[in-house]
């Protein structure tokens, strides 16, 4: 997987104008059993480093912001029935938004998987 993270605990994959957004493996961790997801509004414009999506678990309640800006094109709306995906598949299957990217020099900003992992001390 050729990701990308931010310092909030999100993972970004781009494909050619597409990014895809989801919330790190060490993010689902803090959390705990997550219990309720709440999507953004396709055709959505969300703003870099702003919140985009908010993630509930039996502990917290926590907001996913936006890796990058761009317009929301599709959600993971198996993530509104089945939330726990999140814990068994974070940097998966358990993706939550993608988003037309405004900017592609605002993934310069983010970090690389050898770095992020330094980042939270794995």
């Amino acid at each position: 997987m050729n990701a990308k993270y931010s310092k909030d605990h999100e993972w970004v994959i781009v494909d050619g104008d597409i990014a895809t957004i989801g919330i790190t493996n060490h993010a689902q961790e803090q959390l705990g059993d997550v219990v309720f997801i709440e999507l953004p509004a396709i055709g959505r414009k969300v703003e870099k480093d702003a919140e985009a999506a908010v993630v509930e678990s039996v502990k917290a309640a926590s907001e996913v912001f936006a890796p990058v800006s761009g317009e929301v094109v599709e959600v993971n709306k198996e993530l509104e029935g089945d939330p726990a995906m999140v814990n068994r598949s974070a940097e998966g299957d358990a993706w939550f938004m993608k988003v037309r990217l405004a900017d592609k020099s605002e993934l310069d900003g983010l970090m690389d998987k050898a770095a992020y992992d330094k980042f939270v001390g794995a």
